[in-house]
């Protein structure tokens, strides 16, 4: 299989990087630019990096796989995933569910309103979007949620809660799902909605995980919404979010992050030293940074086969899980081989001036384990890939 891109792309690419090479002459640039915020790199949570996204809308970077009645330029989605791999490698916030699943719902099913609203902001980066899926005893069961949502007159009513809404304390709208027909079959009675996150009858508390990542629960309280922002038809929207992943294949699963942590990984054996001799002439250290280097290739090669896989219009759901599963996994790993060669100084989070490496491994130790659980667990994945992959049956 040639995972090699063509003239075309590595020509895209070589300008992109050229764009944001300026863009690290900025002032701000150490805000926009931070991958030693791990995940939270990929967030469009600051002024800065708003004004960054902006910037990118401008040079003409958003909506590039939307259709040019929309205002997109038609590229093969191939382009969505150089430009996010980029993102995400450099350690900036990466186009994400906006220009994805909800903008490419819109244009599938929204009314003329919500597209004459919606589309030309997000293609300008003029707003945010938090996602409203999970819910306490429905996170990875998506079709059990009890969020509910009552017709009265010429609105919706939605009542209940939402866990894990990771962007609501900075997004402007919320992209909800609540359950319109109680009585329905639990994946048929199902809704979708956009809420404004200003609304009086939202109520958003902080989660805080432990790798310093902020999370959100958010409770609905008689949260009235214009019948008008219902996204497409009524108890169809199951299938706007099944959609919704397939529009964001290309997107989400970048390798960047995963090599930066490799390369963190040999750079501290290089600058290590354990009795006097640098860590990098043990060579049972030399052994497993091999080891590691090869996971790292094969968790590289999973990836490509995620994207090859969506290039030819097939839905890459096992191919995906088995990517997040390893990569993942793969980054906990390193992160546990890094505190382990550095002994119990690791231990020192970044406020203490002796935590080696300004305590990024205390930190990305940490942090990979919410990797391990956001976006679907680890015990999802392999579910998915027994199931959908191996054709296993699951208990009777």
């Amino acid at each position: 299989m040639n995972f090699s891109f063509s003239e075309d792309e590595t020509t895209f690419l070589e300008a992109f990087q050229e764009h944001l090479a300026r863009e690290k002459q900025r002032s701000d640039a150490a805000i926009i630019f931070a991958p030693q915020r791990e995940t939270d790199s990929w967030l469009v949570d600051s002024p800065e990096r708003r004004g960054f996204m902006k910037r990118l809308a401008e040079a003409g970077y958003i909506g590039m796989s939307w259709a040019r009645d929309y205002g997109g330029r038609e590229r093969p989605g191939i382009y969505d995933y150089l430009l996010n791999e980029e993102l995400s490698s450099q350690g900036a916030p990466i186009i994400g569910k906006g220009v994805g699943c909800i903008g490419k719902t819109i244009i599938a099913h929204g009314s003329d309103k919500l597209k004459r609203e919606f589309l030309p902001k997000i293609l300008a980066a003029e707003i945010e979007f938090a996602l409203g899926y999970s819910e306490p005893g429905a996170g990875s069961d998506l079709a059990s949620l009890r969020l509910r949502a009552e017709r009265r007159d010429d609105a919706w009513v939605l009542n209940g809660q939402k866990m894990w809404t990771t962007s609501a304390h900075f997004a402007d709208w919320y992209w909800v799902a609540a359950r319109t027909d109680p009585d329905a079959p639990k994946h048929k009675g199902i809704s979708v909605f956009l809420v404004p996150m200003n609304h009086p009858g939202l109520t958003i508390v902080e989660i805080e995980t432990m790798g310093d990542h902020r999370t959100n629960e958010v409770f609905f309280d008689n949260v009235e919404v214009p019948a008008d922002y219902l996204v497409g038809q009524e108890n169809a929207g199951w299938q706007y979010v099944c959609e919704a992943l397939d529009y964001e294949r290309f997107a989400l699963y970048t390798v960047g992050p995963l090599l930066l942590r490799f390369e963190a990984l040999v750079e501290l054996v290089r600058r290590t030293e354990r009795d006097g001799r640098p860590l990098a002439d043990d060579p049972a250290v030399r052994a497993r940074i091999a080891e590691l280097a090869c996971e790292v290739e094969t968790a590289r090669m999973l990836q490509r086969r995620v994207i090859a896989k969506a290039i030819k219009g097939d839905v890459p759901t096992v191919e995906a899980a088995m990517y997040k599963l390893y990569s993942t996994q793969l980054g906990r790993r390193i992160a546990n081989e890094a505190l382990d060669w550095l002994g119990p100084l690791a231990l020192l989070s970044s406020d203490s001036p002796d935590a080696p490496f300004a305590g990024k491994w205390e930190m990305s130790d940490r942090a990979t384990v919410v990797d391990t659980i956001g976006g679907g667990s680890s015990e999802v994945q392999k579910n998915i890939v027994a199931r959908r992959g191996l054709g296993l049956m699951t208990g009777a």
